[in-house]
């Protein structure tokens, strides 16, 4: 797949796809930090050690293919931009960090972008590995043997008594962090989330924003994850983080379903009032769009709302961020014409779903 499907296409391919509890946990994810044992950790090489850990990709992983993830691209951070970068950002596909690193920075990405490796972000390499739906087990089973393919090739830093060794003190030990991104609508608008946050955080858990670190929990999404990584298997970490979503996605099901039979017209109202905005709208914020659009989901899950696809949200939510929306005029647009073109671009959206 060439870079520019990459930037073109909102939904991932392997997002099509149905994965188990999927009203609720959008995408589950594992990502393992890693690094070259004989170059000098990404935070205090010098360019030309980093550019060595580009030539080991670009000589043996570019074009590749490993089971079901085939044909790898190697995408340079010094090739694109600044529009392009965005949009990979939007997608999950490489970090914000990643996106400032103009000189040796890159990204390996398989053809149905559902494994992506980050190289030189804060460590040199950061393997993402993504699911639809609630499906840690699988993700961590296709995360570990990929990464036995890379090591094959790489000889990693690790130490006997602490594990994999990285930039960061937080991610040695496995050096993986597991997550998953949740719908939660039911349990924001009843309140809920607020004590739910500092009970999952006592449980040496995290609950962030859909970009992760330091972002806002938009149309009420929240990803899920592990802090803890020394101490603890990889196992280990997927059964607890695992545990909590499952009573998560119990109290989300229960949430809905007491708001349905308790406040069913009132529901019923916020959903297609939601709709309206978002079918009829000629400017629209995105943080307006994204509190539609979270609305809009949870009507469809709830049957409210016929014949709309249930994967809106995930489409949507991306192709309404400023990257994807200037990819699609070609041009940099001021925030007045993003808000323009969003709300032309949903409302084209929704009509294609009644055709």
């Amino acid at each position: 797949m060439s870079l520019q499907n990459f930037i073109n296409e909102a939904i991932s391919p392997w997002l099509k796809e149905e994965g188990d509890d999927s009203d609720i946990v959008l995408s589950s994810r594992i990502r393992l930090a890693r690094n070259f044992m004989d170059i000098p950790f990404s935070i205090v090489a010098e360019e030309d050690d980093l550019q060595n850990v580009l030539d080991v990709f670009e000589d043996n992983f570019k074009h590749q293919s490993f089971g079901t993830y085939q044909d790898f691209e190697l995408v340079r951070m010094a090739e694109l931009e600044p529009v392009e970068k965005r949009v990979l950002v939007e997608k999950h596909l490489i970090s914000p960090n990643l996106a400032e690193n103009n000189s040796t920075g890159a990204v390996l990405i398989s053809q149905n972008e559902q494994v992506s490796v980050m190289i030189n972000e804060e460590d040199h390499i950061r393997i993402q590995l993504y699911y639809p739906g609630f499906q840690l087990e699988n993700a961590l089973e296709h995360a570990s043997t990929f990464d036995d393919w890379l090591e094959e090739k790489i000889n990693y830093a690790f130490d006997e008594n602490r594990g994999y060794l990285t930039s960061c003190p937080t991610n040695v030990g496995t050096g993986m962090r597991a997550s998953v991104m949740m719908h939660l609508p039911a349990l924001v608008i009843t309140q809920q989330m607020n004590r739910i946050v500092p009970a999952i955080n006592q449980l040496g858990l995290v609950v962030r924003g859909i970009y992760g670190e330091g972002s806002e929990a938009l149309g009420n999404i929240f990803q899920i994850s592990n802090q803890i990584t020394l101490g603890k298997s990889e196992k280990d970490i997927v059964e607890d983080l695992k545990s909590v979503v499952q009573q998560l996605i119990e109290q989300e099901r229960n949430a809905r379903n007491r708001i349905l039979n308790d406040s069913g017209i009132e529901l019923e109202d916020k959903v297609f009032r939601s709709y309206g905005v978002l079918a009829h709208s000629r400017i629209i914020q995105s943080k307006e769009a994204s509190k539609c659009l979270s609305d809009v989901r949870l009507g469809i899950d709830l049957g409210l709302i016929q014949n709309v696809s249930n994967t809106i949200l995930n489409e949507l939510m991306v192709l309404t961020q400023p990257g994807f929306l200037q990819q699609y005029a070609k041009k940099i647009l001021s925030p007045e014409e993003r808000d323009v073109r969003r709300a032309t671009l949903i409302r084209e959206r929704l009509n294609l779903e009644k055709e």
